[in-house]
């Protein structure tokens, strides 16, 4: 076995370990959210918690967080996995902006963990699944790197959206 070999399974072998961590995380979040499973508020609770953090419509906000978070499923599953990825980090944006004012650290209350999620799936959105993935078998065009990049560059202004809305929502209640 050649050296190029050996790396290239070493580098679909890591691609693998990420996305199932990645995406298992990002699914549990997102099953939470919409369905109330893991312990989760479900939907009504969560679209009450969106409202409460200035995301308007609340219910939108909140059915749109589950969705892209509970993708992270086919993320884990290497299915769709560019497109998934990217939604994953735009629901991370949105998350790591709410907590943006209690600093860094997740223990504080801070953005740390969304950020690290939300970089990680733009990894994946940007690397695409490596060989171990439903992708590789299948090929679908969505797999190709320009699908990844788009879906990345579509998610991330989708977010700013959402963000700016966010934020002059809270400009109202304050005013």
């Amino acid at each position: 076995m050649s050296k190029k070999t050996t790396n290239s399974r070493a580098l679909d072998a890591g691609l693998l370990t990420l996305r199932v961590a990645v995406g298992a995380t990002l699914f549990a979040h997102g099953a939470q959210k919409l369905l109330g499973w893991f312990g989760g508020p479900g939907i009504d609770g969560t679209t009450a918690g969106m409202q409460h953090m200035g995301f308007e419509p609340a219910k939108t906000s909140a059915v749109a967080a589950g969705v892209s978070e509970a993708a992270g499923g086919l993320v884990a599953l290497g299915v769709g996995t560019r497109v998934a990825a990217a939604a994953g980090a735009a629901a991370m944006i949105a998350a790591a902006d709410v907590h943006r004012p209690s600093g860094f650290f997740a223990q504080e209350g801070g953005f740390e963990y969304p950020a690290v999620l939300g970089l990680a799936s733009a990894a994946l959105a940007l690397t695409g699944p490596g060989r171990y993935s439903v992708d590789a078998v299948v090929k679908h065009p969505l797999s190709r790197e320009g699908a990844g990049i788009a879906a990345l560059v579509a998610s991330a202004a989708g977010a700013a959206g959402v963000l700016t809305r966010r934020k002059k929502a809270l400009a109202l209640k304050v005013g």
